[in-house]
């Protein structure tokens, strides 16, 4: 998933699109609401490209738990978030089973849930394309790139 410009802002509900960076504050907009507002410094932002979750080896980013919920859920909506507490631990343990159950709170997993249905809601689950080698990426581009003929200055009206 693709989630560098998507914002989480502590205190505010929903997500928010990053859209500029002013002077003393950024600028950001609803993801539902369309409506634009500025955040200040002290509030607490956290891209969601940034936000990973305990397992017992590692801790996996979340684009990737979204893809494995988007897998499981074969591309549809993940678990209501009023489900009760038990429900949603059973529900994220069929997604990621080795997650840190002492570490990761029944609210960080109703946020997740949230936070997917949300993206689903507006097509935002897009996958990522795999980076593909340095020197495939530098071989292809050099097949496609076509020389461009230079013009020749003419001598016509130049001074003397």
């Amino acid at each position: 998933m693709v989630l560098k410009d998507i914002l989480a802002i502590s205190g505010e509900p929903g997500l928010f699109r990053f859209i500029a960076q002013g002077k003393n504050a950024i600028i950001v907009e609803h993801l539902e609401t369309k409506k634009r507002s500025s955040v200040y410094g002290s509030a607490k932002v956290s891209s969601l490209e940034d936000i990973a979750i305990f397992t017992d080896t590692e801790d996996m980013p979340l684009a990737r738990v979204f893809d494995l919920i988007h897998e499981k859920e074969n591309g549809g909506p993940a678990v209501d978030v009023r489900t009760d507490g038990s429900g949603l631990k059973s529900w994220f343990e069929g997604i990621l089973p080795d997650y840190a159950k002492e570490r990761v709170y029944t609210s960080d997993i109703r946020k997740i849930a949230l936070w997917y249905n949300i993206l689903h809601k507006l097509d935002l689950l897009l996958k990522e394309e795999p980076e593909q080698p340095a020197e495939v990426v530098a071989e292809k581009e050099d097949t496609e790139a076509v020389p461009a003929k230079k013009k020749k200055k003419s001598s016509a009206g130049a001074k003397k």
